[in-house]
């Protein structure tokens, strides 16, 4: 399993519309192409940024649907008020769902760079980090994707509403900053997010 994921940096102000965009336009247009599995949005309703998650079956429909996605992406630019965004490809390593998201579900995005080895960082995430994180409070699922080429990985947890996943911070703080040295990985960044749109149906992977 492959994804693309696009960040959009859009205005604050046009959270919403850039929901219903990707809601009514976009979903319904990317999971009709071929080799499509699903589609997530993450909103980060301060900020005003926004990350798309489309999945695909293979890397090969991922690539083949690049230029398909090229008008939906910047149409929802143009509605979020953004200029640019940023494209990322990635290897769906791990995915495990104990429970699907329900209304009000939000997400932990954490972001690694620099391990030596893509193994390594696929058995530590599948036998020490989501052993952990799936004990948590209103944990609802988990995946890790990584990039082999750029040496870059991200981990997403996904509990059920915005304080579960705050009362969660402490605990998964302590579980990523033990996992990265087992990793050989460096944490770049880690956000909260709303979890918008939840249509990314993936296989279980653990």
């Amino acid at each position: 399993m492959f994804a693309r994921t696009t960040t959009i940096q859009g205005n604050p102000d046009s959270v919403d519309a850039g929901i219903a965009h990707v809601r009514d336009v976009v979903l319904p247009a990317v999971t009709a192409m071929e080799g499509c599995i699903g589609m997530s949005l993450l909103v980060d309703r301060e900020s005003g940024r926004a990350i798309a998650t489309t999945a695909w079956e293979s890397e090969a429909a991922m690539a083949s649907s690049a230029q398909q996605v090229l008008p939906l992406r910047d149409g929802a630019q143009e509605i979020m008020g953004a200029s640019t965004s940023e494209v990322d490809m990635w290897e769906l390593a791990v995915a495990h769902r104990d429970h699907a998201a329900p209304e009000g579900a939000c997400a932990r995005i954490t972001w690694l760079s620099g391990y030596p080895d893509a193994e390594r960082v696929i058995d530590v995430y599948r036998m020490t980090v989501l052993p952990h994180i799936q004990e948590l409070a209103g944990f609802c699922s988990a995946t890790m994707m990584l990039n082999r080429e750029t040496g870059r990985a991200v981990g997403t947890a996904v509990f059920e509403n915005r304080q579960q996943l705050e009362a969660s911070r402490e605990d998964s703080r302590r579980i990523r900053e033990r996992s990265a040295p087992e990793m050989g990985a460096m944490i770049d960044d880690v956000a909260e997010m709303e979890l918008a749109v939840a249509h990314l149906h993936v296989p279980e992977m653990a």
